[in-house]
């Protein structure tokens, strides 16, 4: 198939319908079609785990990443390969939650989970990876902009997010030669390039 270049993803993402009336409970805020095509650009280009892989995307939403996958040229299946997802954060009156998507999505997967989780839980991320045996790497961290998404919101407000990527223990045993080579976080800029190279990523 076609290689899509990161641009032209992120163009055709601008494309998918957000939410009409997004549920606060539900913590229903729109993965950005930038974020969104970094994400997937990344873990297509840099891990191989779409083309041909089964990728669920758990707490989907509109579904970004699910029609993202589907462009890179995922397929479908009964059991999954890799799972993206953009969890609740579990900040509005259901604390845990991002924990219990991760768990299941661990669960699921036979190799990878790629989740999107707030940067100021970085060091809960990493203890709960340890206490469950499972290789983490800290692939990304990006600017989050959110728009005023409901009635309490007065103005749009910017977020740090880290991109988390999971082993399952079933490729943690295969993979573990890998495990030295060190991961550079790297913040993702809205003028990125044809690719996500640690050294074209622009630092803050």
């Amino acid at each position: 198939m076609k290689k899509l270049r990161l641009k032209e993803l992120e163009s055709r993402l601008q494309q998918v319908d957000g939410f009409e009336k997004p549920k606060l409970l539900l913590e229903q805020y729109p993965t950005r079609p930038h974020i969104a095509a970094c994400m997937l650009y990344t873990i297509h280009n840099t891990y191989d785990d779409i083309e041909n892989k089964v990728v669920a995307d758990l707490g989907c939403g509109c579904g970004v990443l699910s029609i993202g996958s589907a462009m890179l040229g995922a397929r479908m299946s009964k059991s999954f390969d890799t799972v993206i997802m953009n969890p609740p954060f579990g900040t509005k009156n259901n604390k845990g939650t991002d924990m219990t998507f991760l768990k299941t999505a661990l669960e699921m997967a036979r190799t990878a989970v790629y989740s999107l989780h707030k940067s100021s839980t970085r060091e809960h991320i990493q203890k709960k990876a340890a206490e469950w045996k499972i290789k983490i790497d800290i692939i990304a961290e990006l600017r989050y902009d959110l728009p005023a998404s409901y009635k309490f919101h007065k103005k749009k407000s910017v977020s740090l997010l880290i991109l988390a990527g999971l082993h399952s223990v079933l490729k943690s045993f295969v993979d573990q030669a890998q495990w030295l080579t060190p991961v550079i976080p790297a913040t993702w800029e809205a003028e990125a390039g044809e690719s996500l190279e640690p050294e074209r990523w622009r630092l803050q």
